[in-house]
């Protein structure tokens, strides 16, 4: 099977999983918190979809709306265009795989993976045929005696996986089911789930704090902060294009810049930042004397002593603290207009260090990669 293109759902049918204005709230200590707020939420058939944001933000609870684990205070969740409020997790056409597995102990791997199939009556040859089929997508073929006890963190969390899938449902939801692991494997594992995801075909939808899985993994992921969606899209676009000034933060490393607007031309805009520097930002709506905020990722600036060539974003600064990655040297610049700005420099070659602290140095960038924060003001 192959999975829908992200965002688009298959065959012309309607989403696999839909929030229409959805909120969650709970009272504690006699006062209201609200954990989801007005979600309005597609997630396509055969999409990774990820809900990405720090502790709190409401991805959780959303997962367990979807999963009927928690009831909407207001607003309808629905499963494959029908509305699935109300109903119980045990009669949704879902299954979850938490951060911790929940294997049983006592039982071996196969047993732990069969356990659904025969609660639901299905023959015992078909039990086998699936269970065996399941075990080697998972790549766990030849382990079927063994305890979780005898297991990887690994292994443990394949065996849980397909757990899940072997019952065939519409959607798998999981709880940030590699948290738990040390990041190598961690790293392992996310290539094996989109592969996974990919072969059978289903929807999945991930929750994790974890910028990089999400990334990685998923078709498009939606951020979200305090119980709200603040963007969603593919993971080229929430990185390359932050909507909002907490996705830009959240979201790698990213430097926030701004200033009043010294000139305004058709769709575009340009900041006097400090002696000799000029920041070019493409946007729509400006006027000389506003104010507007940009981000602009590390990797995308250059460092060097020489100043920049005419058409470039330029910054001029001094530099206070340089890291070496292997892969990439890191520097830190106060610029004379007072702020910190981070760059990633690749070590291409395996010379010395572009710059070193106390050296006056300029930042340059192409244009294309300022991106605005919201409509100039």
């Amino acid at each position: 099977m192959t999975s829908t293109p992200p965002g688009a759902p298959a065959d012309g049918a309607g989403p696999a999983i839909e929030f229409a204005g959805v909120e969650k709230t709970y009272h504690a200590r006699g006062e209201t918190v609200a954990a989801v707020r007005g979600l309005d939420l597609e997630i396509a058939r055969g999409e990774f979809f990820s809900l990405l944001g720090p502790s709190g933000c409401g991805k959780t609870t959303t997962l367990r709306l979807a999963g009927g684990f928690e009831e909407p205070t207001a607003g309808e969740v629905f499963l494959d265009g029908a509305s699935v409020t109300g109903v119980p997790a045990s009669r949704r056409d879902v299954n979850t795989v938490f951060q911790s597995y929940a294997l049983f102990p006592h039982m071996n791997v196969f047993d732990n993976v069969a356990f659904g199939l025969r609660r639901r009556g299905v023959p015992k040859g078909e039990v086998k045929a699936r269970v065996g089929g399941m075990l080697d997508l998972v790549d766990l073929a030849g382990r079927e005696r063994r305890r979780p006890a005898e297991l990887s963190g690994g292994q443990q969390q394949r065996v849980a996986l397909a757990r899940a899938l072997v019952n065939r449902p519409r959607a798998l939801l999981l709880d940030e089911p590699l948290a738990a692991l040390d990041l190598k494997l961690r790293q392992a594992m996310q290539v094996e789930l989109k592969r996974i995801q990919r072969e059978v075909g289903i929807t999945f939808v991930y929750v994790t704090h974890d910028q990089g899985e999400a990334l990685s993994m998923s078709d498009r992921v939606a951020v979200m902060d305090e119980g709200r969606v603040e963007q969603l899209g593919t993971p080229r676009e929430v990185y390359e294009r932050p909507a909002t000034r907490f996705v830009a933060g959240f979201i790698g490393t990213s430097n926030l810049l701004g200033g009043e607007i010294a000139e305004a031309g058709p769709g575009t805009a340009v900041i006097s930042y400090g002696p000799d520097g000029r920041i070019e930002v493409p946007v729509g709506g400006a006027a000389e004397g506003g104010k507007l905020e940009l981000t602009v990722r590390p990797e995308k600036i250059g460092i060097g002593r020489d100043r920049p060539a005419d058409g470039l974003c330029r910054i001029r600064g001094t530099v206070t603290e340089v890291v070496y990655l292997g892969t990439s040297t890191n520097y830190t610049v106060a610029t004379a207009a007072g702020k910190d700005v981070v760059v990633f420099s690749q070590n291409v070659t395996s010379g010395e260090d572009v710059a070193a602290r106390g050296d006056v140095v300029w930042l340059s960038w192409d244009p294309r990669h300022s991106y605005a924060l919201g409509e100039p003001r």
